[in-house]
């Protein structure tokens, strides 16, 4: 099951709408078939494994990261493709919540004379796919804000100067975290400062497409924008306000820009998270990784909506007058800040990796 859920992990970031799941197929001792999503979310592990097992399939055993799937879509039903293959038993670490799924690939399978094992390595799996969980549940996927800062939380001097606090090793696990998400998240301000890319620079991700996603709600970015100049090879999608220009609309519509409008919220004047989660939601995307700036962290923070916290902290100082990771929140007690629980803390060459997730 642990190569099961191995083989999900490298789907993440190229299978939504669908999760990424990992199936290992074991014979009389020796794996004989392994597969796992692939981009776009067909074919799923399933029917992979099966098809490089060939005949060494039939009477073997599939470890799979989530229960088979039983409904027809573009591709039949892996349950029925197990059944078909002669698989013997099928142990599934977690259950899928989608309501055509459910619980019934399981029963099918034991229809079918197949023994069935569940939850092994549960919580290993359900970490896999929680943004695919959570868009089925609540309809929004999973938002992971990743700060870059210097020991006393400021992520750019007060001229604005940002590149670089943390180092090259932190730069590179940023580039990976990237890979492993559907979309990349910023505000206006750090698009216009910074003209990001947002793309990933590793060897061997050349080929990835993020969806990169720009929160602009009266449509500020420049038309010469490096998101908006490549939008045509490389998925670029702005949230707008439902009242922003639409001529300059129509420019970046153009260009191949998808624009996104949403109402403002009237106490604010801004797109409120909640909507731009949404949103994302029915697009299909199951994992967002929000970057910056400062003000965006804040009103996801304040909306309830980061569910994990990535920090790379720099061993520098930067002082009061530096930028702030995070924007004010306005709190005045302690009992109503978000509070995180450290999941995971490591070396990342000279910074200092920590990895938190929400609260109960």
């Amino acid at each position: 099951m642990a190569a099961a859920l191995a083989l999900a992990r490298r789907g993440l970031g190229s299978t939504w709408p669908n999760p990424s799941v990992g199936c290992v197929l074991v014979r009389d001792g020796r794996v004989v078939g392994r597969g796992w999503t692939q981009a776009g979310g067909r074919p799923h592990a399933e029917t992979e494994a099966l098809r490089r097992a060939g005949a060494a399939a039939r009477g073997a055993t599939a470890y799979v990261s989530l229960e088979p799937c039983s409904h027809h879509g573009r591709t039949p039903p892996c349950a029925e493709a197990l059944v078909a293959a002669g698989i013997v038993r099928v142990v599934a670490a977690t259950e899928d919540p989608d309501p055509r799924v459910s619980g019934q690939g399981l029963e099918r399978l034991r229809a079918a004379g197949i023994s069935v094992g569940i939850g092994l390595m549960r919580a290993e799996a359900d970490a896999v796919n929680a943004g695919f969980f959570l868009l089925v549940r609540e309809g929004r996927p999973l938002v992971t804000l990743k700060i870059a800062a210097s020991l006393d939380g400021r992520i750019a001097t007060s001229r604005g100067e940002s590149r670089w606090i943390t180092g090259e090793a932190s730069r590179g696990l940023a580039h990976s975290m990237r890979a492993t998400h559907d979309a990349i998240l910023v505000g206006s301000g750090t698009a216009i400062a910074d003209d990001p890319m947002l793309d990933v620079r590793l060897p061997g991700f050349e080929a990835a497409r993020r969806v990169r996603v720009v929160i602009d709600g009266r449509l500020r970015v420049p038309l010469t924008a490096k998101l908006a100049r490549t939008a045509r090879e490389h998925p670029a999608w702005i949230f707008a306000r439902n009242d922003a220009d639409p001529a300059r609309a129509g420019v970046l519509a153009e260009n191949g820009v998808e624009l996104v409008r949403l109402p403002a919220d009237p106490a604010t004047g801004h797109l409120a998270p909640l909507d731009i989660v949404r949103a994302l939601g029915k697009r299909g995307i199951t994992r967002v990784l929000l970057e910056g700036g400062g003000h965006l962290a804040a009103a996801f923070l304040r909306a309830g909506l980061v569910d994990r916290i990535v920090r790379f902290t720099a061993g520098v100082a930067l002082g009061g007058d530096a930028v702030p990771a995070v924007a004010g929140l306005g709190i005045e007690r302690l009992a109503d800040a978000p509070r995180y629980s450290l999941l995971e803390v490591s070396r990342c060459g000279e910074d200092v990796l920590e990895t938190w997730g929400r609260s109960p």
